[in-house]
């Protein structure tokens, strides 16, 4: 091989290996804790952690967090024993737990739009699980031992925020050797030994984007020996093998220009993600880029890491869509200098049967300090419409005035990009016979 094609290879491996990396690094900031700490969103390994709070401009772990819903988080360990996860009634609430593997796919998933008011409980195994499932337990599979639950209770702000928390507390995760049947039977331990090593001073992703190709690939063949990749991979993998990259695989009898050539896939693996984001956000309908297909990605490795990047955690589209604007509707930048409206026609706000919200990103994809700690906006936000039954949003920095201070979604005085997000989205957003309006800038004559 070349030097090139073998710099070409060992981008194509870091692009493939993203997600586990990212997982690795993610899990490991995020449970670097004796004891569960909700005031920091951290909890050890197999131990929800509950964001008693929507997010706000501090919060850094993820990249596109969300302020519609709160989180219940914990990372999983599924090499030695499954895991019970029992859960309360949810009423009428939107709820939704989805299981993320290793790789970001989503594996499992139950919810209101699955299983309706409550379900469970659960029995979560790995790969090496072979036992037959205990009475009572639902059996939900993982292909991957490391595991992420991002548990997403629906809230309309923080006078609601006491009877979400009550359901994150009946949220439990039991290893099933410590199972009778009643999950008030177990207590989470206080004292777990905390890995040396873990930065948590640094986000996940610029952790990940800062290896070098020695550090990088060795964390990858590491972890896939517990995370097996997809049969569907074999044919990439048999590519990847040639430069050292493999489950368990070893990098100290690769040659200098191996090396060198790994050292440049990891120095080239984010400016390619760059671009393809630039790419696929050019490509864009009235300003918007739906993204379709996330949570299941199969062989699609370039979308796997782009979402990783941009979106780490997203939904089925069954559950979840996202659509993305970072131009208004002439394809020009969304900025802060400037002034926007999104306007819906009366009956034609977005098709969902769980509900929907503009959020506000900075150019980090986190959010945007304002007045109002107001990230996100709408339909649980008692905005006001217009007399013929039409709505409009104003996307700006500065404040619009008391009369449609209720209809404002804070900008940042710079760049900003925004996510429509649609919650049990129904067949018309599915189909994409419904999309979104454009985002209009109302500054210009």
């Amino acid at each position: 091989m070349t030097d090139e094609s073998m710099e070409q290879l060992a981008t194509e491996a870091w692009l493939y290996g993203y997600p586990l990396v990212t997982a690795a690094v993610t899990k490991a900031v995020m449970t670097a804790v004796p004891a569960r700490d909700d005031g920091r969103r951290k909890a050890p390994v197999n131990q929800f952690c509950y964001m008693r709070t929507t997010p706000d401009a501090d919060f850094t772990e993820v990249v596109s967090p969300n302020a519609d819903t709160l989180y219940s988080s914990a990372w999983l360990d599924l090499s030695e024993q499954p895991l019970v996860l029992t859960l309360p009634d949810f009423g009428d609430r939107f709820w939704m737990v989805p299981i993320l593997d290793a790789w970001s796919d989503v594996c499992a998933v139950v919810g209101r739009r699955t299983h309706g008011s409550s379900a469970g409980p659960f029995l979560i195994a790995g790969p090496s699980w072979s036992q037959p499932t205990p009475p009572g337990l639902t059996l939900l599979r993982s292909p991957t031992a490391v595991g992420w639950i991002i548990a997403r209770y629906a809230t309309s702000g923080p006078s609601d925020f006491p009877a979400v928390n009550r359901l994150q507390d009946a949220t439990r995760l039991v290893p099933l050797s410590e199972w009778t049947g009643d999950p008030d039977d177990h207590t989470p331990p206080t004292d777990v030994p905390v890995p040396a090593g873990a930065d948590t001073t640094t986000m996940p992703v610029d952790q990940v984007h800062a290896l070098g190709g020695r550090a990088y690939f060795t964390l990858l063949n590491q972890s896939m020996v517990d995370n097996p990749p997809n049969p569907a991979d074999t044919p990439l993998l048999g590519r990847l093998a040639k430069i050292g990259v493999a489950p368990g695989a070893s990098l100290e009898e690769l040659s200098a220009e191996e090396l060198a050539a790994l050292d440049a896939g990891a120095r080239r693996g984010p400016e390619t993600l760059h671009d393809l984001f630039t790419r696929a956000e050019s490509a864009n309908v009235g300003g918007w880029t739906v993204h379709r297909g996330l949570g299941d990605y199969g062989t699609d490795y370039t979308k796997r890491a782009l979402i990783t990047r941009f979106g780490y955690g997203a939904n089925l589209d069954a559950d979840a869509l996202y659509p993305h604007a970072t131009t208004d509707a002439d394809g020009r930048p969304l900025d802060g200098a400037h002034t926007y409206v999104l306007h819906f026609d009366a009956g034609a706000t977005p098709p969902v049967d769980g509900f929907w919200s503009l959020t506000m990103m900075n150019e980090r994809q986190l959010f945007a300090d304002n007045p109002l700690d107001r990230y996100a906006i709408g339909d649980r936000s008692g905005m006001r419409t217009n007399p013929d039954g039409s709505l409009d949003i104003h996307v700006q920095h500065e404040n619009p005035g008391p009369d449609r201070e209720s209809n404002w979604l804070p900008a940042p005085a710079g760049s900003f990009n925004v996510f429509l997000r649609l919650y049990w989205p129904r067949q018309p957003a599915l189909t994409g016979d419904w999309t979104p309006p454009a985002l209009r800038r109302t500054d210009v004559s």
